[in-house]
């Protein structure tokens, strides 16, 4: 009975995805890893967020500067470990080692009290723990999982961060008694729960999978801090894919802001619905898209056209805003850019390292994950405000510039379609 009804459950997933039956309990396990990864975050969080209300703009703004700095040195510092770690411990090293930290910041707040320091290196190290981590875990798949297995696998496995990202926030508003410190150590128990999930899909790959062969390294990858700076630099592929994440962060910082500008007038509480209004249907995009929509666009179009489907549709809801600059025009092309980039665009850039060689997958992936986001969010909030406070444009203007990104945004995604599809040739 037991094999027979583990044969429905295959008939069914393959039915509702392109899962093939020896793929499931890697499937499932990656899921599960981002799913319990991503809860770790959004538990931590409200936390970050809620102290930075007792800061000045100038102050945020000063540590948002500096993180984009701190980004730089602790991807330098992973170089380090890279060099001296295999594959088998430096996942689970990393996922450790920031359990740890928040640990020590837990005993560093109860120890010495409320103090501003610590809050401001506690802001900065979550916002370095949004990307890191998450980064190691898709560089991870791409090195488990192979060019035509991810094409299918990587949407159903990233719905695991949307329902993480719904899962996180939950603990802390329905054990609400248990504080701000107190959370801290939550999540690094929940941090430490992917280490056996971690061990098991490395096992898994040799056995269910069989992709011994699939880019593994078993002892150190060797070189120096800058190594992933200089793979980077050296490697049109990379740059093109740090591109593609550059206008992908303009995008997202000119839309943002602009909702921030459109709702300056309302009150917080209508500002606090919609925001967790445009969360909520985010998520629930990213679910469906993922589970129906994400592997049949790589395997049908192709990974140029699915790359570029997103920023396609965000320049006509551009378009459309500049035409109609109206709130809800805006929330739901920011609910489309989210729900989208969650479920096809991540899914499909992810699958781009399967493209690329071990230590570029390790090394060069956290330098555009972290480094080049950060500095993108950097640049275009100020690029937004020379353009709307040094020239002077309004929502329309702002909107036909942001269109001309996503056009360009669009075109770099078809061109490393159009790459990946000569190395397959090359093979």
């Amino acid at each position: 009975m037991a094999a027979q009804d583990q044969n429905i459950i295959a008939k069914f997933i393959a039915s509702v995805s392109k899962v093939e039956a020896h793929e499931i309990k890697a499937t499932l396990c990656s899921f599960l890893l981002v799913l319990i990864l991503m809860a770790a975050y959004y538990i931590l969080r409200p936390v970050r967020d809620a102290m930075a209300s007792e800061w000045s703009d100038a102050e945020v703004a000063t540590l948002w500067t500096i993180n984009f700095f701190f980004s730089f040195a602790v991807i330098a510092l992973y170089g380090v470990a890279i060099a001296k770690l295999s594959t088998k411990r430096l996942v689970p090293s990393v996922y450790s080692f920031f359990a740890l930290t928040f640990i020590g910041f837990y005993i560093a707040s109860t120890m010495i009290g409320n103090s501003p320091w610590i809050d401001q290196a506690f802001y900065i190290w979550v916002s370095v723990f949004s990307l890191f981590p998450v980064s190691v875990f898709w560089s991870f798949m791409a090195d488990l999982f192979t060019k035509e297995q991810s094409k299918r696998l990587f949407g159903i496995i990233t719905t695991g961060a949307s329902i993480g990202a719904m899962v996180g926030p939950s603990i802390p508003l329905l054990f609400s008694d248990l504080g701000t410190y107190n959370l801290m150590l939550v999540a690094s128990v929940v941090l430490l729960a992917t280490l056996p999930l971690i061990f098991l899909l490395q096992t898994i790959k040799h056995t269910d999978l069989g992709n011994t062969g699939h880019s593994a390294a078993v002892s150190s990858m060797g070189g120096g801090s800058l190594d992933g700076f200089m793979l980077f630099l050296k490697n049109p592929f990379m740059i093109g894919i740090g591109l593609f994440l550059f206008l992908y962060t303009g995008i997202g910082s000119f839309v943002y802001l602009e909702l921030k500008n459109l709702m300056a007038d309302m009150s917080r509480e209508q500002r606090t619905e919609i925001w967790a209004f445009m969360d909520l249907a985010t998520n629930t995009l990213t679910i469906v898209a993922g589970l129906f929509v994400t592997s049949r666009l790589a395997t049908g179009l192709g990974l140029g056209w699915t790359l570029a489907l997103i920023p396609l549709i965000v320049m006509g809801g551009l378009l459309t805003v500049a035409m109609a600059p109206l709130l809800t025009v805006i929330v739901g092309l920011q609910i489309m850019r989210r729900g989208g980039n969650y479920a096809i665009t991540r899914p499909a850039r992810e699958m781009l390292f399967t493209y690329v060689d071990h230590d570029t997958r390790f090394k060069a992936k956290p330098v555009i994950d972290v480094v080049v986001y950060r500095g993108g969010d950097t640049f275009w909030g100020w690029a937004f405000t020379g353009l709307t406070q040094g020239l002077g444009l309004g929502m329309t203007g702002v909107a036909i510039v942001g269109a001309g990104i996503a056009a360009i945004w669009a075109t770099v995604g078809l061109i490393l379609g159009k790459k990946t599809e000569s190395m397959n040739t090359q093979e």
